[in-house]
Order: structure tokens, then sequence, then C-alpha cells
């Protein structure tokens, strides 16, 4: 028992340890390699060679799955290369597993060492991140040796009649039974390399004998293929075509290899005769052998997913993300690049309420009101996606000016959903207090009314604007904005009230609309203006209460922070 415990536990650390990578490397280079499948696909030869280098650095075929997948479904990338960076992914792949298979014993405590040294010491930078990537490198390798200390023990057990016996008996027998199990192990264990690696470890002290290890790395490459089609099963059908063309190349491929695995073991014990070699030879030899087959026929595959997934044409649901990408998560600055499209889309959104809304008000159109107030449900649960896409990213993963980054988005998108809720609110107010009683406002206040509406509108533009590029000077214009929305309103509010004193009947119908909407308005304005303060705080020209130097004088002396 003590024995398959420590077994377990070197097993589990060798998964962690792949994690840590896999994360490690997203996080650091996540961008570059995104840039590199995209780049080298447009060509078969150049994808696959991709595949190649990008699941090198990744030590996760699925992992890279995950990235083509999400180009597709974006339209970036065709299914067809995608199809050939997948062939290369799994090379790649491969290769990995013949290096950790080297005697590389005397790396592990230099690379723990020193990736725990440099995590330590300087965890929110960039280096941090090395440091952590090259800490689960150290981790893997030292998995492996755990691994064969664990199944010396075994070896002697097998070897005698007993409950340890019993069970890997069950291994010898059924050639099917053997690579479902390999299946399994890679899926429970999220990492099909991991289970080549353990495979070859055991194969090498001789817990289990070389054909029964051939199998199992057949269904561990299964295993890999299934793990990518589970993990996108609630994507876009245009996603899930890779993993699925993927796991019909492995399926082919196993179907030509199983009858001929008895007349593998001369071949493959020329390459190198002891058992270790064998089956990481034979894992890479599978993989070079499904490449070479298909790589010929990744249109035709691709066809043939494309006709089993076709592209949904139901129209989308209102109000559905499109740019919050999960693959993405692991590397945050191309998650929160995602986040701030999704808030741009949920800025048009407000955007287009706040123009109906004048139409609104000029035509009493009421089945527009409501076609509006609909609106804000997009706006909430556009809110809702990237707030909860935001608080998956790991902040201790975030650099400085990510982390604000991070900070500002979250603040745009709270002040958009509020001014969402403000514009229901006034279409509410307008279609109870004015199209249903057939009201009209007089024609002085309508112009104010305009006025104010297409500044209200500019300045959500501007806003937009300083939200995307951060510029000071776009910032401190929409602070001057907000100074100046905020007078004019205040003088048609007296000019209201001077209307009624000269007891003008329409605007005494309308006066407690007129007024609420102008004070809406206002609010509104406020809460547009607000993405400028973060901006001017960094350029060190606004305290808690005013804002410093030269520059103050462009605005009024009470343009603070609102609270």
């Amino acid at each position: 028992m003590q024995t398959l415990l420590n077994l377990l536990a070197a097993i589990a650390l060798l998964v962690w340890g792949t994690h840590i990578v896999r994360n490690g490397v997203l996080r650091v280079f996540g961008a570059n390699l995104r840039q590199i499948l995209h780049r080298s696909t447009k060509r078969r030869s150049t994808a696959f060679v991709a595949g190649v280098g990008v699941t090198g650095l990744l030590q996760s075929s699925t992992a890279t799955a995950l990235l083509v997948s999400s180009f597709v479904g974006k339209g970036a990338i065709t299914t067809t290369a995608a199809l050939a960076v997948m062939l290369g992914a799994d090379v790649g792949t491969a290769l990995m597993v013949q290096i950790f298979a080297l005697n590389l014993s005397w790396l592990a405590p230099l690379a723990i060492v020193f990736g725990v040294v440099v995590y330590l010491s300087r965890r929110n930078e960039r280096a941090g991140q090395i440091g952590k990537l090259v800490l689960g490198l150290g981790v893997m390798i030292l998995a492996l040796q755990l691994i064969m200390q664990a199944t010396a023990p075994l070896t002697t057990a097998v070897g005698t009649v007993g409950p340890m016996r019993v069970l890997f008996d069950q291994l010898t027998g059924d050639l099917l039974l053997d690579v479902l199990i390999g299946a399994l192990l890679a899926i429970s264990c999220y990492s099909g390399l991991a289970v080549v690696l353990l495979t070859a470890a055991l194969s090498a002290s001789s817990v289990i004998p070389v054909p029964v290890a051939l199998a199992i790395v057949v269904g561990a490459n299964l295993g890999s293929g299934l793990l990518a089609v589970f993990t996108t099963l609630r994507s876009d059908p245009s996603v899930r075509r890779v993993p699925v063309g993927n796991l019909l190349f492995k399926l082919a491929g196993a179907i030509l290899v199983l009858p001929l695995l008895p007349f593998a073991l001369a071949p493959l014990a020329q390459l190198g005769a002891d058992p270790k070699s064998m089956v990481v030879n034979f894992h890479l030899a599978f993989n070079l052998l499904i490449a070479l087959v298909f790589i010929g026929f990744t249109g035709s595959v691709a066809r043939l997913v494309e006709a089993i997934l076709p592209t949904q044409r139901a129209a989308e649901l209102p109000g559905h993300p499109r740019h919050l990408d999960p693959t993405a998560l692991n590397t945050p600055a191309l998650a929160i690049g995602n986040a701030a499209r999704e808030s741009i889309r949920l800025a048009d959104t407000v955007q287009d309420m706040l123009a109906g809304l004048l139409t609104v008000l000029k035509t009493n159109d009421f089945a527009l009101a409501e076609r509006l107030r609909q609106r804000d449900d997009e706006i909430d649960r556009l809110y809702t996606a990237v707030k909860l896409y935001l608080t998956q990213i790991s902040r201790e993963a975030l650099e400085s000016n990510e982390s604000k980054r991070w900070a500002d988005i979250i603040q745009f998108t709270i002040n958009m959903e509020h001014a969402g809720d403000i514009i229901e609110r006034m279409l509410i107010d307008v279609a109870e207090k004015k199209i249903q009683h057939g009201l009209s406002f007089s024609d002085a206040g309508m112009r104010e009314i305009e006025d104010l509406h297409v500044r209200l509108l500019g300045n959500l533009k501007l806003a937009v604007a300083v939200f995307l590029n951060g510029d000071l000077k776009s910032a401190q214009q929409l602070i001057a904005e907000k100074v100046s929305f905020r007078e004019l309103e205040m003088r048609y509010a007296d000019s209201h009230l001077q209307r009624l004193s000269g007891n003008t009947a329409q605007s005494i119908e309308t006066s407690s609309l007129h007024l609420d909407l102008l004070a809406d308005f206002k609010r509104v304005n406020s809460l547009f203006c607000s993405v400028a303060y973060p901006i001017l705080e960094s350029a060190g020209v606004l305290s808690k209460t005013r804002l410093l130097g030269e520059q103050a004088g462009l605005f009024s002396t009470d343009a603070t922070r609102p609270t």
C-alpha cells in the first residue's frame, strides 16, 4: 500500500509539473505563440512546423488544440490549416517525451532551486513567471525519478503471487482493454504526455511488458484527443471542428497500428533495446506515421468535420459575449484585451439605447421605447460576462500595468451598466408621463433636450476613445466637457423654470419629466466622464479634490472626482 501511495504521489507531481509549465509558457509567451501560429498557417508545411514548436514549449497538444480552435472560431485561420498544426502538435509532444526520457536527474535540483528563488523574489514581474516555469520543469524531472524509485518494489511484487500480480496480469491479455486504460489515464491526468512518461517508467522497471506499454501509449494518444473534444463540447461548432478532426486522425492511426503491434517490437529493438527507449520511440513513430499519412488529407478531413459540425444559422442571443475567449485566460495580456473589446460592445449598446431615446422623445413611439428597454438586459448580460471573465484571470500573474488595466475595465463596465439602468428608467418615465398622456415638450424645451442629448452622445464617444487609448489630452478634454455639460444643464433648468413662470402650457404639463430628464442626463454624463480620472491621477494632475498645476485652469475649480 505504501508503494502504491508513493507511486500515486509521484504521478500527481508529474501532472502538476506539466500544468505549471503549460500555464507558465502561456502567461509569459502566450501572445508570441499565438502570433506564430497565426502567421504560420498559410501553408500546411509551415503550419505543421509551427505546431511542433509551439507544442514543444507548451508540452500539451490539448493546449495547442484550444489555441488553434479559438482562431478557427474567430475566422482567423481555416480548419484545414488548424488540422495541419495539430499534426505537428502531436509530433511536438512526442519529441518532448524523448527529451524527458533522458537521464536529467542532475538538472532537477538546479531547476527547482533556481525556479523557487526567482519566483519568490520577483513574483509580480515577468522574471518571476519564468522562474515558475523553470520550477515546473524541475518538478517534472523530479517526479520521473520518484516514479522510477516507487516502481522498483513493484518489480518484485509482480514476480510473486499476490494482489499486485493479479492487478498487472489484467494488462497482458486484452489489447483493447490496454488501449482503454491508456485513454482513461490520459483523461484523468489531463495529460497524454504524463501518461506516456509514466508508461515508459513502468516498462523500464519491468512492471508492465513492452507490448502492453505500446498499447497503453496508443490509448494515451486517443485520450489526449478526447480531452480537447470534451473541453470544447459547449463551444461553437466552428471551434469544435479542430479537436474532432484531430481525434479522427488519432483513431485512424490507432486502427492502422494496433494490428501491427506484434510486428513492431523487432524494429523498435533496433533503435533501442531497453524497454524505456522502445516505448518513447514507438510514441514518436506513431505520431510521425499519422502526420506523414494524413498531412495530405487535412482538406478532406476539414470538409468532413465541417459537414458534421455545420455553422449554426440561428440568431445569436442578444448580449451574448463574442470576444471572451476562455483559452486566453492563461495569458493575462490577451485576456484583458478580450475583456476590453467586449466592454466596447457594452458601450455600443448603451449608445444605441441613448440614441433611440431621443427618437422616442420626439415621436412618442411606445413600441420603440419597449424595444430599447429590453436592450438593458443585453447590457446586464455583457456586464456579468465581462466581470466573471476578469475574475478568472489570475491576479498574481498580472504585471502592474495589467493590474491597473484590469481595474479600469471593471470600473468602465460598472459605469456603463449603471448608465444603461438610468436610460431604462428614463424610457419608463417617458412612456408613463408623456406617451400615455399624449403630451409634448415646448419647442424651446425640446431644443434644449436635443442640445444636451447631442453633447451626451459626443461625450460617450470621447469616453470610449479615452478608455481605449488612455490619452491624457483626451481625458482632460472629457473633464472639461463634463464641467461644460453641468453648467449647461443648470442653465436649461433655469430656462424651464422661467417658462413655467410665463404659464407656458406645454412646459407646465411636462415639467416633472423635463427636469428629471435634465438631471438624469447629468448623471449619465458623469458616469461617462469618470473614465478620465484614473488617467489624470496617473499623470499627477488630479488630487482627491481638484486638478493641480497649470492645466487646472482649463477646468472649473469644482471639477472633482464623483463620489
